[in-house]
């Protein structure tokens, strides 16, 4: 039988809501780290060094290719074992931002692909260093591309903080579920978990949108 309470409702809601700023602080740092690393994952991948590209890339698959809640598990329950023992938001944000960091090196690639090869041409024609070709010319060309998947990682890696639960960090999830178990009530939190998701989410998606539409507009694209 439903039996919805909103005495109970406007009773949680505020700790929900110190959660969902926890939520959103855990994704901006996972995004922030992925970005960073994803494009040093990408570049890595075309070094004229063969053992560091062959490395690189398998590495990458190998993240790409396992669970995220593994690698946070391994992360934090495994690494006290080679000495290195992090504290559940340190671990989580090193997970969750290693995980994106690999799809996003695979956007990123694609952006760079997408860079006529004129360009490149003309960047070594005229004795431009690597650093001042990527930074100067391909990188500009690359990003408006790679922005609707950027878009979409940001997105997923939202709705993927509830994993980094599974070791404590007090997120949305972690959160709701606490409440529950005191209560025994996990209708109400759950609930709201699911609108806050929501209501964050797709505004967001939104906005990326217009945001890749201005961009593309501002360099003739669309």
């Amino acid at each position: 039988m439903f039996d919805w309470r909103w005495d109970f409702t406007f009773e949680i809601l505020p700790r929900l809501l110190v959660a969902t700023g926890n939520t959103l602080l855990a994704a901006g740092l996972g995004y922030a780290i992925a970005v960073v690393l994803g494009l040093v994952f990408a570049l890595a991948q075309r070094t004229p060094f063969r053992p560091l590209t062959l490395g690189v890339r398998e590495a990458v698959e190998f993240i790409r290719s396992t669970p995220l809640v593994l690698q946070i598990f391994f992360v934090f329950y495994v690494g006290p074992q080679f000495g290195i023992r992090l504290s559940p938001w340190t671990a989580g944000m090193i997970a969750i931002g290693l995980h994106y960091a690999a799809y996003l090196s695979e956007v990123y690639r694609g952006g760079l692909e997408s860079v006529p090869k004129g360009q490149w041409e003309a960047a070594k024609s005229l004795n431009l260093s690597t650093a001042r070709t990527y930074f100067r010319v391909i990188l500009p060309q690359a990003l408006p591309p790679s922005l609707a998947g950027m878009g979409n990682y940001l997105v997923g890696i939202f709705k993927d903080t509830p994993m980094l639960s599974v070791i404590g960090v007090a997120e949305l999830m972690h959160t709701a579920n606490a409440i529950g178990s005191e209560t025994y009530r996990f209708l109400e939190p759950f609930t709201l978990v699911g609108i806050i998701f929501l209501c964050i989410s797709l505004p967001t998606a939104a906005l990326i949108r217009l945001f890749e539409g201005w961009v593309r507009r501002k360099l003739g694209l669309g």
